[in-house]
């Protein structure tokens, strides 16, 4: 038997990275996934990797109305939703505190922050009546960090670690657990950040105190299982660094941002 055997769950951001690792990690656990991608061609090429036990939702999360139709169809297709992995996330570009435009740091807040409050908000409403639900929500080193360059995806990370610990306080008599996961892989984030610093891979690498950067299905993932799981079922409103250790002496990320 798996670990998530008879549960529901949904992955946004899940065609490509940490969220397709989760979703097919999630699957050979035998839990029965909704995929939620933005990107319609990887998000139907990973759900139809996961047979019967994946079903694909386009959805683009800065969209509160699509966020609340991606757990209505994961209802109306699996019967229910029992674990929810805020994922997404999309844009954002390197560049100084003082060039930040209102665009941008919108951009973020919409995609990294509220998108993932609305779906929670909507999860609950499913999960309170059973009695049960999981929540996780994947944010990130950068914000705690404070890395340069990436203000409105720090932020927005950040704020959805806030909100994660308010709503494990206000939910934990529910029985509904909100965890965060802090990883570091190679995510479809990161290769997007390294191609436009090709130096700073090898970098990453060895910055890392375990000497590499986390592969999504083999290292993150299986923490989402137990966090998804009855194993998690006395741990809520916590931050897990799931980073080879990189969070211990914080980050020497030091991009050239220019002027």
């Amino acid at each position: 038997m798996g670990q998530l055997d008879g549960k529901v769950a949904l992955v946004t951001g899940a065609g490509d990275g940490i969220g397709a690792g989760i979703a097919r990690v999630f699957a050979a656990e035998g839990a029965r996934v909704v995929v939620a991608e933005i990107n319609l061609d990887t998000g139907r090429a990973v759900a139809d990797s996961l047979g019967d036990a994946g079903h694909f939702v386009g959805c683009d999360v800065a969209d509160k109305s699509q966020v609340e139709s991606a757990v209505t169809a994961a209802v109306d297709h699996f019967g229910t939703l029992d674990v929810l992995v805020n994922n997404a996330w999309g844009g954002g570009r390197i560049s100084r505190v003082e060039h930040k435009t209102p665009e941008l740091v919108q951009g973020g807040l919409d995609i990294g922050f509220l998108g993932p409050l609305w779906a929670m908000n909507a999860a609950h409403a499913v999960m309170k009546p059973k009695g049960w639900g999981r929540i996780i929500n994947m944010a990130s080193l950068n914000g705690v960090n404070a890395h340069m360059g990436t203000l409105e995806y720090n932020s927005a990370k950040e704020a959805l670690r806030a909100a994660s610990r308010t709503a494990a306080r206000e939910w934990a008599s529910t029985g509904i657990t909100v965890n965060v996961i802090c990883p570091a892989a190679k995510s479809a984030s990161f290769r997007r950040v390294m191609q436009q610093n090709p130096e700073l891979e090898a970098a990453a690498d060895a910055g890392n105190p375990m000497g590499r950067m986390g592969d999504p299905d083999d290292d993150i993932a299986p923490v989402a299982v137990f966090l998804a799981s009855d194993a998690s079922r006395y741990l809520t409103g916590n931050t897990l660094f799931v980073d080879g250790g990189g969070h211990i002496n914080g980050s020497s990320w030091a991009p050239d941002l220019g002027d």
